[in-house]
Parts: C-alpha cells; sequence; structure tokens
C-alpha cells in the first residue's frame, strides 16, 4: 500500500467504499459527518455571504449584501448553496430515519431551512434575485429522490 500512495498509482481506489471490507453503520457516520460539514458550512455562507453585507447606507442599503452587486455572480452562488444545503439535509434525515430522536431532528433542520431562508431574503436586494428560483432549488434534492424511488418502484415490479 506505501508503494501504491508514494508513486501516485491509483492511490485513491484505496480508500473506495468496498461493500465486503466497510462496515455500513461506519459508512453512515462518515456520511452523517460529511453532510452536517457540508449543511454546517452552506448555512453559515448562506448567513454571512462572501463579502459581508453593507454597513451603511451611502449609495446602497446597509445589511445587504455586498456580494449582491454583481447580480449574476450572487445568483449563481445562492442556488448552488441552497442546492447543497438542501442535498445535505436530505441525507442527513434519511441517514437518522428510525434513529432516536428522528422526529426533533426533522424539527431542528426544518427550523434551520426556515432560518436560511430568512437570511437570505433580508440580506439579499429584492431587485438582484427570483426567489421562486432559489425555492425551487431548495426542493430539487427532494424531487430528485423521490423520481429515484418512483422509478425503482415501477421497475421492480416490471
Amino acid at each position: 500500500m506505501l508503494n501504491r500512495l508514494s508513486t501516485g498509482k491509483s492511490w485513491y481506489k484505496h480508500f473506495q467504499y468496498e461493500e465486503g471490507r466497510d462496515k455500513p453503520g461506519d459508512v453512515r457516520n462518515i456520511m452523517l459527518v460529511v453532510a452536517t460539514l457540508i449543511a454546517s458550512v452552506t448555512f453559515q455562507a448562506g448567513v454571512n455571504p462572501p463579502g459581508g453585507v453593507w454597513q451603511d447606507n451611502d449609495g446602497h442599503h446597509a445589511g445587504r449584501a455586498i456580494y449582491a452587486s454583481q447580480s449574476a455572480a450572487y445568483y449563481v452562488f445562492l442556488i448552488s448553496n441552497t442546492f447543497a444545503l438542501s442535498a445535505s439535509i436530505l441525507v442527513i434525515i434519511s441517514l437518522t430515519h428510525r434513529f432516536p430522536f428522528h422526529f426533533e431532528i426533522i424539527i431542528a433542520t426544518v427550523s434551520m431551512i426556515v432560518t436560511y431562508g430568512s437570511a437570505i431574503f433580508a440580506v439579499t436586494p429584492d431587485e438582484s434575485v427570483r426567489f421562486r428560483y432559489v425555492i425551487a432549488a431548495a426542493f430539487v434534492p427532494f424531487i430528485l429522490r423521490c423520481l429515484i424511488q418512483l422509478f425503482n418502484i415501477v421497475f421492480k415490479k416490471g
């Protein structure tokens, strides 16, 4: 293994998931850590956008995202960040299904989504983004997961 790591030959294959070697509980725990990290980072980025917010009303509105002055770039950031937050929350909810306190986890994640939404609505100038696209981005991971489940059900019967 050391030879593989030092030569750069397929070193990543050693770290990939392998069904016979890796325990499902360990994989779930690693995925929970990664999903929680992504949720934390994306939440923080939405609440405190890159560049911060304007501190005064000198030609702009105090409390609004500075980055929003570059509307196309800010729009891409906001949609991508929302999509990442939503996908990580879906993973967290899915991996904790049937755990003790699962209901409380759902309440906490829904509250986090509401907090995230209110924060981005507060710092984003109305003219810089169409919020229906941000809301749609939040639902995309959930809709995709439902479509995948439906696809699996339909084609397993056929």
